[in-house]
């Protein structure tokens, strides 16, 4: 999920594009505001934490975009691609590393497993995705000699 924060900087596509020229195929995508009670749902394991409220009050302070990204090890590349949570640890070259300078600003949320990835696209996507196979995906991420 694209953030308020990379909204509002006006920085979306360019994450976005990011990730797919990577090689990941979006599966999903949509830009929404987010009310309360999605937030609560989406923070729901932050709850009684010191940041929760703040993390409530960021994401339904502008529109987001939610999106669903696949491709081999979509989960471990997306999320080094993303960078630490806190911007000024995250690695030169990723997106909190070169565009985040602090926490509740750091621009993309990232699924952290599958169970967690799955539980996120059946709140955002309730509709389900779209997966397909492009030409192009063999030559970005088939790890075999053409046959």
């Amino acid at each position: 999920m694209l953030k308020p924060d990379a909204i509002q900087r006006a920085i979306a596509a360019e994450i976005l594009a990011r990730f797919e020229r990577r090689g990941l195929r979006f599966a999903a995508l949509r830009m929404l505001t987010v009310d309360p009670t999605m937030a609560a749902k989406h923070y729901a394991v932050h709850k009684g934490k010191f940041f929760y409220d703040d993390l409530v009050k960021t994401i339904t302070a502008s529109p987001v975009i939610a999106a669903v990204l696949e491709g081999p090890n979509a989960i471990a590349v997306v999320r080094s691609m993303v960078g630490g949570t806190r911007p000024h640890e995250a690695a030169e070259g990723s997106i909190r590393g070169d565009y985040a300078l602090v926490g509740l600003r750091n621009l993309v949320h990232a699924s952290d497993a599958p169970e967690t990835a799955e539980a996120e696209i059946k709140l955002w996507f309730p509709e389900g995705i779209i997966s397909y196979i492009r030409d192009i995906d063999r030559w970005m991420s088939e790890d075999k000699a053409p046959s």
